[in-house]
């Protein structure tokens, strides 16, 4: 099933978004060698992400322009209709960003990914039955806690965590600014007015404004005794987490129910253990297989529910259109 206004089938949707989940995930390995290699701080790196990817898009953007075969060319919509989108979307993101780094710097990393992703398919899930009328069934939500209980064992399982009241509401800030940003990308997408491409080049404009402000204080230029080792880390937090996997994000985010596109982006954490045990040598625990294994067979789950939904709403569109016999 293809959505009626950008031509993405939902089959392609599920693929971008388990890449975009994917790429994220390589992020914070490669923030890591940043701080090694430097300086930086966490709002200074988390602009530069932005900005640099900002540019990247701009760069590329007319290579991609080209739409979908069998898509209907949408009426480029006035600056005034434009604008407000790229602001919102543009404010989630820097509340999403900002705020869950903060809680990592409050509570640690565990407690803080925990509440940011577990809260966010819970927050999704309600604003997408609210709001856009998209119901989970006995099977999704079955697949969302799975997920969730998989994010738990895989995240807090290696040991203890300290909880720190501040951390966990910064956190949840973070995670409203997620489901925000989800929520008006499906919404969007239903009503024909979310183009991937205009999505991220003003979300990461609005970002990288919000942002820097925060970066000058912190610090914004880093001192490094390698700089062309910090260069092409910032180029591939740019490009590959940020440049591409937004892009297929919003892509994917606008054809799939916003619950299910909120399971499939816990891959971020799946793949970030998988990065740490094969490239920064970490030993595989019996908690980071137990986790990853959890959310890997809920994410499928929900994928194939997701599918099988949209190819209902096919025949049934099909059977509509069908002429009667004579």
């Amino acid at each position: 099933m293809s959505n009626a206004f950008t031509g993405l089938p939902v089959g392609r949707g599920l693929l971008y978004l388990i890449v975009a989940g994917v790429a994220w995930g390589t992020a914070g390995a490669a923030a890591s060698l940043v701080y090694r290699a430097s300086d930086m701080g966490p709002v200074a790196l988390s602009f530069w992400r932005c900005a640099i990817g900002l540019v990247l898009l701009l760069a590329v953007r007319p290579l991609t322009s080209r739409r979908p075969r069998g898509a209907v060319r949408a009426v480029r919509e006035p600056l005034a209709r434009r604008a407000p989108r790229a602001l919102v979307t543009g404010l989630g993101l820097a509340v999403f960003q900002t705020a869950y780094f903060a809680a990592v710097q409050s509570t640690g990393l565990a407690v803080a990914t925990v509440v940011t992703l577990g809260a966010g398919p819970v927050l999704i899930a309600l604003g997408a039955r609210l709001a856009l009328g998209e119901r989970l069934g006995w099977g999704g939500t079955t697949a969302v806690l799975g997920a969730l209980a998989g994010l738990g064992v895989l995240v807090l399982g290696g040991g203890a965590a300290s909880v720190r009241l501040s951390g966990v509401l910064l956190a949840l800030l973070s995670a409203v600014g997620y489901s925000l940003m989800t929520l008006l990308t499906r919404w969007w997408g239903r009503d024909g007015g979310a183009d991937a491409g205009s999505t991220s080049v003003g979300a990461f404009a609005v970002t990288s404004a919000c942002l820097l402000p925060l970066a000058l204080a912190e610090g914004l230029v880093p001192h490094t005794a390698e700089p062309a080792r910090l260069l092409w880390l910032l180029v591939y937090v740019a490009a590959v987490p940020t440049a591409l996997a937004y892009g297929l994000y919003f892509a994917g985010a606008a054809v799939v129910r916003s619950a299910t596109v909120s399971v499939i982006m816990l891959l971020e954490p799946v793949s970030a253990a998988g990065l740490a045990v094969l490239v920064l040598g970490e030993h595989l625990t019996a908690a980071t297989l137990a986790g990853t294994l959890l959310m890997l067979v809920s994410v499928a789950g929900l994928a194939v529910a997701e599918a099988r939904a949209a190819r209902e709403v096919r025949e049934a569109r099909e059977a509509r259109t069908r002429p009667a016999p004579v």
